[in-house]
């Protein structure tokens, strides 16, 4: 299995052999494509799903530093949140040194998995890009997705 990430239509594909199984409608950042730390981009290249986390929660589990919450804790305990990441979390993890993993040329960090880049549900309008560098999807596409795909699988974002 393997998922292709498409910034410019803003969809994700899920790949088996040489056929698109699912498509799905996603929303990614509003700043852009890039892969360097505190850009708040979406990050592109060849990465591989580093953690899955959520497995048999509610589709409306809040997740605060991939700590599980219901919505009232996690407002009651941390306020108003920006970048609600709620139902799944697939966790991503870089696999091009200098572009993805670790630092670039500069020196600078353009780790996805130091990032905390994730492929995560929302409750949030996923109509245009918006998000902070995550892969933001419907809750119950996020459930039907993680359930589809391994540690380890490929992820390509251009």
């Amino acid at each position: 299995m393997i998922i292709v990430i498409s910034l410019e239509r803003q969809k994700l594909y899920v790949i088996d052999g040489d056929k698109i199984i699912k498509e799905y409608p996603v929303s990614t950042s509003k700043y852009g494509k890039g892969n360097e730390k505190d850009s708040e981009k979406t990050p592109t290249g060849i990465h591989r799903i580093y953690k899955k986390i959520g497995e048999g929660m509610s589709p409306d589990t809040y997740f605060i530093g991939r700590v599980p919450y219901t919505k009232e804790e996690a407002e009651r305990k941390f306020g108003e949140l920006k970048d609600k990441i709620t139902a799944r979390i697939i966790w991503l993890e870089g696999c091009e040194e200098g572009i993805n993993k670790g630092k670039n040329k500069e020196g600078k960090i353009v780790d996805t998995k130091e990032r905390y880049i994730y492929i995560h549900g929302t409750p949030e309008d996923i109509s245009s890009p918006s998000s902070r560098g995550c892969i933001r999807m419907r809750n119950e596409d996020i459930i039907e997705l993680f359930d589809m795909v391994r540690e380890n699988d490929l992820v390509l974002i251009f």
